[in-house]
Order: C-alpha cells, then structure tokens, then sequence
C-alpha cells in the first residue's frame, strides 16, 4: 500500500511540475506581430514612379470580377508580409494608409512590377501583367472599405 503511494505522489509531483512549466512557457511568449508604427518614409518609393508610369490606366478598373480574383492573388503572394488584412506587420507597410490609397493604379502597378528589393518587396514583373491590374484593383477597393485606416499624420 505505502509503494501505491509513494507512486502517486510522485506522479501527481511530476503533473505540477508540468502544469508550472506550461503556465510558464505561456507566458513567455512574445506579443503578436504587430503592425510597426506609421512612418511617411516608407512610402516613399511611391514617388519615385516615373511619369509615363503613374499615368497609367488600370485597364481592368470596370471589371467586376477584378476585385475577387485580386483578393485571391492578395492572399497567395501578399498577405504574409502586408497582413490578411492589408493592414501591414514587421514585414512591410500597410497598404490601408492614404499614400497607397492615393497613388494612382499605375503607381501601384509600378511598383508591384519593380518591387523594393533593398526593403524585400519581390519584384512581380514575372506575374502576367492582367493579374498585377487585378492586384491593384483590389488594393485600391481597400480603401473604401477601411476608413479607419487614415495614417497618424493626417488624424486632427
């Protein structure tokens, strides 16, 4: 009977000791990838898009298939680093703020077409150029649908 005991005991010992090291690996986790705080600066690749390019028409602007099929691609190649949401993580901008929301399409289709190597935005010339419109269709329509999203530096 004393050895039933004596093996309870320390089985009940080894299940505190867990339960204390779990509550504690829990508890050291670090705080979820947040979105890094506002800074013009980033956008400022938006500017460098040459005149001929930012005058570019999105031929797929009345497509109203544009939108879905730009959600898709968002999420196959973008959502990792610009967030789910478009609403950006350490790893790239958001994409909600009135800069990218201003820019014209072909700014937008600009810059998915050269990317920002030294900031590790992929260039996506590779990626048929209706689907890079679809993309920037879809972006664009981010815009109506996120109002709160307005930069820090445009809030009274």
């Amino acid at each position: 009977m004393k050895a039933i005991a004596a093996a309870l005991a320390v089985c009940a010992s080894f299940l505190a000791v867990s339960v204390v090291l779990a509550q504690t690996q829990n508890s050291v986790k670090p705080p979820a990838a947040a979105a890094p705080k506002y800074d013009p600066a980033i956008y400022a690749e938006l500017q460098k898009a040459p005149e001929k390019a930012r005058n570019r028409a999105n031929p797929l602007q009345n497509d109203a298939d544009a939108v879905a099929a730009g959600a898709i691609l968002f999420e196959q190649h973008c959502a990792e680093c610009h967030g789910h949401s478009a609403e950006g993580s350490r790893k790239a901008p958001s994409l909600l703020v009135p800069e990218v929301q201003n820019a014209t399409p072909g700014t937008l289709f600009w810059l998915l077409t050269n990317g920002v190597v030294r900031k590790k935005m992929p260039v996506w010339s590779k990626l048929p150029e209706p689907r890079r419109w679809q993309l920037v269709r879809y972006i664009k329509s981010l815009g109506s649908a996120a109002p709160a999203a307005e930069s820090p530096a445009h809030k009274p």
